[in-house]
This record gives structure tokens, sequence and C-alpha cells, in this order.
């Protein structure tokens, strides 16, 4: 069955559910973040704002909205990621601050971040004024987004690239493989229902972590390429989706398939140094320890805002890692 079918079948689940806007009357915005900011964002779980942005975050309560990260920004990302806001409510820490907070479970990185300019035109055509130049909008922190820019944004951002697919064996229908589904023809409404859609979620996620992690296992340090050039390494999730796990990337890790394994089945975990711990209900506990890099510790990207987060190491050494 194509992810079509299964948009088609979460719509249905969707308006059934009374939490969900009614998706014909949705508000979209844009919040811009940095990863240097010096305000208090986790962007899967809150993004905090001052007074004066009040009323736009508002607008947007109860539907999604788009993470932007500047160009002022080095190597910045441009909109890199989409979440729905499930309420504003003031910072009991901070006066006159607020925070937007994010529902949990509906944080999607961009497998292809997307640019704020193109080639020929900005990406958010509802910043152009009336003679084509870029408005003081702009510089808004939190800002309105039309539904044609939020389609716009989303349809490259969620672009399917069948390269970074899983390797065959992997629990995907045939049809999703075979037959990847884009979004050119979809409408806005439906491209909100792909957001919830575990395989989009699931490709997302495998895109992110590889890119973060080099497609090289973090436990082992290899990098294999299969004859057709995909990378022979897995995404895995630290912290388990049945568990509650988020689909981001510090919740992620890139592994082999036999480190995926042990690591899945607590045969080895994580200190939160990121040290590599094996443990001692393995009946082969030298053979494991030869499969370790050499400095015995987590490869994990340079950038500190896609390395594990602590919570997601504790939550797997407590709950998975026998001991």
């Amino acid at each position: 069955m194509s992810i079509i079918f299964h948009a088609v079948q979460g719509l249905g689940r969707l308006a059934s559910n009374k939490n969900y806007a009614i998706l014909y009357n949705m508000a979209f915005g844009v919040f811009i973040h940095r990863t240097d900011s010096i305000y208090d964002d986790i962007p899967s779980e809150q993004y905090q704002f001052p007074k004066q942005y009040l009323s736009r975050a508002q607008q947007c309560e109860g539907d999604w909205i788009v993470y932007l990260e500047p160009s002022k920004v080095r190597q910045a990302k441009g909109y890199f990621a989409v979440a729905r806001v499930q309420e504003i409510i003031a910072d009991p820490r901070h006066e006159d601050m607020y925070l937007a907070v994010i529902e949990p479970g509906t944080y999607l990185d961009f497998g292809n971040p997307v640019s704020f300019k193109d080639d020929t035109s900005i990406v958010e055509r509802g910043l152009l004024n009336d003679q084509g130049k870029i408005s003081g909008r702009a510089q808004s922190a939190v800002r309105p987004l039309s539904a044609a820019d939020f389609a716009r944004i989303l349809e490259r951002g969620l672009e399917d690239e069948t390269e970074i697919l899983p390797r065959t064996g992997h629990p995907l229908s045939n049809g999703f493989r075979e037959q990847p589904t884009g979004f050119d023809h979809l409408i806005t409404q439906d491209r909100v229902v792909q957001l919830t859609n575990r395989a989009v979620r699931d490709r997302n996620f495998r895109r992110n972590v590889l890119r973060a992690y080099g497609e090289r296992c973090a436990i082992t340090g290899l990098r294999l390429i299969n004859g057709g050039g995909r990378a022979e390494v897995e995404a895995a999730h630290i912290r388990p989706v049945e568990h509650d796990g988020p689909d981001i990337i510090n919740n992620g890790i890139a592994l082999s398939g036999t480190a995926h394994w042990m690591f899945d089945r607590g045969m080895v975990g994580l200190a939160d140094d990121l040290t590599i711990l094996v443990s001692r209900h393995s009946n082969d506990p030298v053979s494991v320890q030869g499969m370790i890099n050499e400095s015995h510790r987590l490869m994990a990207p340079k950038r500190s805002s896609e390395r594990p987060r602590t919570e997601f190491i504790s939550w797997h050494r407590e709950n998975c890692f026998k001991i």
C-alpha cells in the first residue's frame, strides 16, 4: 500500500479526534530558532518567546508551525522542522515570557532542510511586499504562514529520495519500497496528515540520523556502502517509539545491523559520558568488546545539538541495558 493510502486512513483518524483542529481552518506559523539561542528552547518540546509575540503565537495554538534557523547563523539549516503547538502558556519561571508547548510526538525534522531562498525567489512568498521585495516581516521571530507557503515548505522538506530508504528486509511494505509517493499533487490538508504517518517519520528520522553520523556506525566505527551506493547502517531510536521515544536526532544513533540488534536487546549500552558499556549477560563479551571502536566511546556527531541527550541514554540504561 502506498503512503497516500495510509494518509487517507490517517485523515479519518484525525477527523475523529476532538483534539485536532478542523483541517480546513488551520493557522500555520513560523518560529525562528537558532542553536545558540538565549531563549529556553527545546524545539521538540517548547519554544520560549517574549510578550510582544503573544497574539501571533496564540493564533497558532492547536495548529502547525515550521521552525526556521536564520541565515545569520553559521551553516544555517533554513526551515528545518515542523511541529504542532499544543498550547500557549505563561512561562512560570520568567516574567513576561511565554512558552509554546509542542504536542508530544508531532515534532519532525525535515529530511531535506529547506533554504530560505532558492534560485528564483524566497520560499516563504508571503514575506514579499507589493514591489516583490522582502518585507520587514522577515525579521519577526514569530509570524503567520500562509497555507500555500506551508505546503511548499513541507513538499521540499519531506521530498522523497529513494537512496535513504531502509535496506531490503526492513518492515516496510513492498509498495512503499518500490513505488515511493511524492507530495506534488497533495493539497495542504493531505500534507498535514502525512506528518503523522509512520513511514514518513521513519524515513526522515533515518535520513537525519545517518547524515548527522556521517553514515558511520557509532559503536564499531565502520562506514560500509553497498553495491547500490546505500549505507549499510541503520537509524536506531535510543528510547523506542513504542515507549514514547521521539523521532529526533538526539534520540537516535547510527548503528550497523549487529550493533543495532545488541543495543535493542541490552547487550550494549551507554554511560552518560557516551562510554560504551557491555553487558555481563553477553555470552561472548570478548567478541563484543572486539567490535567496539578503539576509543570505546560512542562516535557522536560533531555538532553538540545533534548528540544523544542524557535523558534518553539514561532511559535505555535503566530499562533496556542488562547490567
